[in-house]
């Protein structure tokens, strides 16, 4: 018998393997998105068996491993940022690397979210609330978590026009809430193990789709989850990594990975994670589950991302000056 027809009698002849760098808190997302995709791939490539492996930690830090060589084939984060990165410190991507897939390359959005404890004891309902002097907040550190850096300028951009533009007002406002943080963890599901396993904190503050995750999880009935009506729009861009890819001989693999993510299955799969997706049809089947929010864009507010990463979170920026004029 020939070597042909051992191969076709043991099986797939061939293998591939893909790696999603990701954020810290879509390990079960993207567990429940990826075995359909395998089936898929499967189905359309017979004789290639294909796997996706994860990795997950706060967003900077994934990129940080990628340009120290860890050979992920995409990318899955929740910031801007961690995927420009590639292009600007490892020349790992290209610099339109945002216009290869719909929607700036971000199949799905999010925004910020409350989750308080049964009963909400504190009696929280806006932003405004999280500054009080009897309030402690948990949420991950914005210089290693982009989940972190969303929530501070989700703060910073919803009392900023609730103050009309005041910027005096609105860093005095900013003072106070990062004053009231209890726990800086390093990512968002140390963030949830603080608040949830921990029971620090009154207030945790994190993706819409994490504090409903969480509320399921720990017990609906134990929390409550809060979205503010002024809130910022949270993208989660996507990528594959060119320079990888053309290493690991993923490139085909990858592209259809990510370009998956974007069909009605898969959209469906996501809102059922608590992200909101750009599907009309998905949407509005979902519409129980997302209450009507008025979002702003970072670029809107903060000029765009390059011009946030200098003005508020490079060493000596404004939440450094923040934090340390609350620790006086």
């Amino acid at each position: 018998m020939g070597l042909a027809a051992i191969l076709l009698i043991g099986g797939p002849a061939h293998s591939t393997e893909l790696l999603n760098s990701s954020y810290d808190v879509a390990r079960e997302l993207f567990a429940a998105l990826n075995p359909p995709f395998e089936q898929i791939w499967q189905n359309e490539h017979p004789g290639d068996k294909l796997t996706i492996k994860q990795s997950h930690a706060g967003s900077s830090k994934q990129a940080l491993a990628i340009l120290q060589g860890l050979r992920a084939d995409v990318v899955t984060y929740n910031q801007v940022t961690d995927v420009q990165i590639l292009h600007d410190r490892g020349n790992l991507i290209p610099a339109d690397w945002q216009s290869r897939l719909p929607n700036n390359s971000s199949p799905f959005y999010s925004t910020m979210a409350f989750l308080v404890r049964k009963g909400n004891p504190k009696n929280i309902h806006d932003w405004r609330d999280l500054a009080r002097d009897d309030v402690k907040l948990v949420f991950p550190n914005p210089k290693t978590s982009g989940n972190g850096r969303y929530t501070y300028l989700a703060a910073w951009g919803a009392e900023n026009l609730a103050d009309g533009g005041d910027q005096a007002k609105t860093r005095a406002w900013m003072q106070k809430f990062l004053a009231n943080v209890e726990v800086f963890d390093t990512g968002g599901r140390g963030a949830t193990t603080t608040f949830a396993e921990r029971g620090q904190g009154d207030v945790l503050i994190s993706f819409e789709s994490e504090v409903n995750n969480i509320r399921h999880q720990y017990g609906d009935d134990n929390y409550q989850v809060i979205v503010p009506k002024n809130n910022i729009l949270a993208e989660f861009p996507v990528t594959w990594v060119d320079k990888n890819v053309e290493k690991n001989g993923t490139g085909q693999a990858a592209r259809e990975y990510l370009k998956y993510l974007y069909s009605p299955a898969a959209q469906k799969i996501i809102a059922g994670f608590y992200y909101r997706v750009n599907d009309p049809a998905v949407m509005a089947a979902n519409k129980d589950k997302f209450p009507q929010v008025s979002l702003f864009r970072v670029e809107d507010q903060f000029g765009g991302w390059p011009q946030v990463m200098k003005t508020h979170f490079a060493e000596g920026g404004e939440l450094d000056k923040l934090l340390a004029a609350g620790h006086q």
